[in-house]
């Protein structure tokens, strides 16, 4: 593959400076373990003076009653998410006592399966939906893994630059939903050819808890350090590979995000498909539901990608369906750590980052992937999750076999060009102080965050809950003694009574079975809402 950038970058620079496209818009959504005093993951129910988890917007639960989950509204400006993000935790450190946000990724203290509790989302046809998918999730992976913390990281183009971008390709004659859902699954290809540099950047996760190996095995690769840690010496994220989110089963969906059509009729078929081995778990006895159903996956939100096309959904649409419908309205990258060292888990630097490496995504050459080309992307992902700091590394690149710092350095080179036209939007140059700052990790491993973990521990002599503990303590203070405006606070304060309310009202306007609920919710899931013929070509 060329990694030409395209030859509109000059033109488009102009336009920027004429006010023609807008910023990128961004939404995080940053997950975190309540843990208590000792730093055992948290027994107890989701705060009530937090809010319901079913219905409020911005303060929720993952899988687990324990796994917090912040999302920020949308905005213009990395730094405003970043504010409201930091408010969630001001506001929740307020509220929860003695107990801890864990800072990363890889879990707290674990006492085997059982001490993971489920979420529980009420009484609701809804709610108990939610509940029986995650008791799927236990049945078919263990609660363990689903303890695991990241950070989701939501980004929209302006609709004002794929009307330019159409325009400059000649491509009038295709639609604006079709055109922009096309661009959008060139960016994802390259972004999967690349995803390797972020999770080298970025990764945080390099050590372990022996707690999350409950049957006292030590995959190979894993060192001891003392008697209740584990660490990989040169790994930069544990949560990305095998011991973190796997499903075997998946692997066979073989999704290369190549078209559309091709990534709905995928998970369509996988939501339809019986699993024998799911179908010998059981479904049901009576009314003690063990998981949804015995398919592939029980609903879309089980396939796991480290980036996924999104678009909002309607009451009445899967994820796919609004796809389908209207297009793709923005992306998820799903592969980024939480940085123990900031109370955020992200900051302005990669937020910047990540938005002129997406950017660079769309304005670079991207052609199909071929299954054979699928194999080598996923073997790069699996060497920097295992060996990223390991100076011998060498990555495939079309053949040819490159150091990080090597393909990294290439890459950067193309990121500062698109950085200057991001830069165009700003008063300052924030995309390329970010890459400026980011630069050396490429050649000194060091300086990432995996790199400072591990440094981290071998300096203190701690173990990894002893360590990550001390951090959640810090942030804790210091997060409980910065202020919230009163605006945002009486804003949260509400949301904690309407999203009651609102659980309430739900619960109270059920009137069919829940096993109705779920017969019509998947009748309606196995129907397509395509419009028109997606055009199945990629991007000049």
């Amino acid at each position: 593959m060329s990694e030409t950038l395209s030859p509109h970058l000059e033109r488009l620079g102009r336009l920027a400076d004429q006010g023609r496209f807008g910023r990128l818009r961004r939404g995080i959504e940053k997950e975190g373990l309540r843990v208590d005093g000792g730093g055992r993951i948290a027994r107890t129910p989701h705060p009530r003076v937090l809010g319901s988890k079913l219905t409020h917007p911005h303060i929720t639960t993952d899988y687990s009653e324990a796994l917090l989950e912040y999302i920020t509204p949308v905005y213009s400006q990395p730094e405003d998410a970043l504010d409201f993000l930091a408010d969630l935790h001001r506001f929740s450190y307020r509220r929860l006592g003695a107990e801890r946000i864990w800072p990363a990724s890889m879990p707290a203290r674990l006492d085997g399966n059982d001490s993971v509790p489920i979420a529980d989302y009420g009484g609701s046809n809804v709610g108990r939906m939610k509940h029986v998918y995650r008791r799927g999730l236990d049945v078919r992976y263990g609660r363990i893994m689903q303890a695991i913390a990241g950070v989701h990281y939501n980004v929209s183009l302006p609709d004002d630059l794929f009307a330019l971008l159409r325009e400059l390709d000649g491509e009038g004659e295709v639609s604006m939903q079709d055109y922009r859902s096309t661009r959008y699954f060139a960016l994802i290809r390259n972004f999967r050819r690349h995803s390797w540099l972020l999770l080298y950047l970025f990764g945080a996760s390099p050590a372990v808890d022996r707690s999350f190996l409950p049957d006292g095995r030590v995959p190979a690769g894993l060192s001891p350090h003392g008697d209740e840690t584990l660490v990989a010496p040169h790994a930069t994220s544990l949560r990305m590979s095998d011991l973190g989110y796997q499903n075997q089963v998946q692997s066979q969906l073989k999704i290369c995000f190549n078209s559309l059509s091709n990534y709905v009729n995928t998970l369509r078929h996988a939501i339809s498909t019986p699993w024998p081995d799911y179908q010998a778990k059981g479904v049901r006895e009576g009314d003690d539901w063990r998981q949804l159903n015995a398919n592939i996956l029980q609903i879309e939100n089980e396939y796991y990608s480290d980036i996924r096309p999104k678009r909002v959904a309607r009451h009445d649409e899967t994820p796919s369906q609004a796809l389908e419908a209207r297009g793709v309205e923005y992306i998820e990258v799903r592969c980024l750590d939480l940085d123990p060292f900031d109370p955020l888990g992200i900051d302005a630097a990669q937020s910047r980052f990540l938005d002129t490496f997406l950017m660079w995504c769309l304005l670079t050459e991207s052609p199909w992937i071929s299954d054979e080309e699928c194999e080598h992307l996923d073997d790069n992902r699996r060497l920097v999750v295992a060996r990223g700091r390991d100076p011998e590394l060498r990555l495939d690149h079309h053949g040819r076999k490159r150091s990080i710092a090597d393909w990294g350095g290439e890459i950067f080179a193309g990121l500062r060009e698109v950085a200057a036209l991001l830069d165009r939007l700003e008063d300052g140059t924030p995309h390329a102080e970010a890459l400026a700052a980011l630069a050396p990790r490429l050649t000194d491993p060091a300086q990432t965050p995996s790199g400072r973990l591990v440094a981290y521990l071998e300096a203190t002599g701690e173990e990894f809950v002893t360590a990550i503990l001390g951090l959640a303590d810090a942030q804790a203070e210091r997060l409980r003694a910065e202020p919230i405006g009163r605006a945002r606070e009486a804003l949260f304060d509400q949301l904690v009574e309407t999203s009651h309310q609102q659980q309430g009202d739900i619960e109270a306007a059920d009137v069919e079975s829940f096993a109705d609920f779920l017969a019509g919710y998947f009748e309606r899931a196995r129907q397509s809402r395509a419009l028109t013929p997606l055009r199945a070509g990629g991007q000049g």
